[in-house]
């Protein structure tokens, strides 16, 4: 359990990091204000992320592994 909360903790941190740079980027460019408004959207997809990914990963894992799995 622990390895699985670390995973989504630092996992969360680099995707959500990446795709707020990536979209503020496009969508703003990069002015004045950037930094603030990066750090900004930056914090609200982390928190909506990793609850997303604590509560809804297990039900994924298990849906991958129904459709992937080999009948016997």
């Amino acid at each position: 359990m622990k390895h699985r909360v670390a995973f989504v903790l630092i996992m969360g941190f680099v995707t959500t990091g990446l795709i707020s740079f990536t979209l503020v980027s496009v969508n703003v460019g990069y002015i004045n204000s950037f930094f603030r408004i990066w750090m900004r959207s930056w914090l609200i997809a982390y928190a909506i992320a990793i609850p997303t990914f604590l509560i809804l990963g297990p039900k994924v894992e298990k849906l991958v592994e129904k459709l992937f799995s080999e009948e016997k």
